[in-house]
């Protein structure tokens, strides 16, 4: 098995910057005092953080800029579609939950999948800020880094919004459900 390239192409980085463009245009509220013409020259001068975020997009993540770090530099991009993104779902917490189900394996987990991305799975505080920008998880759930403690013992959280409250939940790592995906960040 080839690794897959991560360089896109000139056609494929094109249309990448129409569709983050338009995104951030549209939902001014997500970043106010930030401009697309510095966000798009960082973009430019980090090419692998480019193809981070096609991934993002290409998965269903819908990733816009939700913040800036002052003292990195850096844009915060999170995954904003409405919804658990649906590339990512039907997956359970990590390879180690993976390997310790019998049967009726999923394909992958989430932990394996944002590595593969080049992204971080939504910490339970990143999510509750994530909310603040809009109404997301209404039908769907997404897993969210999960504390050591609780992992050790077996489990992994999930959150979503129902009746207008963020909830954060907790499930065995080896669970996985069609309506469960997972949410990610990058910094650029």
């Amino acid at each position: 098995m080839t690794e897959k390239s991560k360089e896109l192409t000139l056609e494929q980085s094109e249309e990448l910057f129409k569709a983050l463009k338009a995104r951030f245009e549209k939902n001014m509220n997500r970043h106010e005092g930030l401009e697309w013409v510095k966000v798009q020259a960082k973009l430019e001068a980090n090419t692998e953080k480019l193809w981070s975020l096609n991934e993002m997009e290409r998965t269903g993540g819908e990733p816009d800029v939700v913040g800036y770090d002052e003292k990195r530099g850096e844009y915060i991009f999170y995954d904003c579609s409405p919804e658990s993104p649906k590339g990512r779902r039907s997956v359970c917490y990590d390879r180690e939950a993976l390997e310790s189900r019998k049967k009726y394996k999923p394909e992958n987990t989430v932990m394996d999948m944002a590595a593969d991305m080049g992204i971080e799975l939504l910490s339970e505080e990143e999510y509750r800020e994530l909310q603040k920008l809009g109404n997301f998880d209404m039908k769907t759930s997404s897993w969210v880094k999960t504390p050591a403690n609780i992992r050790k013992l077996g489990g992994a959280i999930f959150c979503d919004r129902r009746y207008d409250t963020v909830f954060m939940y907790h499930n065995g790592a080896d669970s996985y459900y069609g309506a469960r995906g997972f949410r990610g960040s990058l910094k650029v």
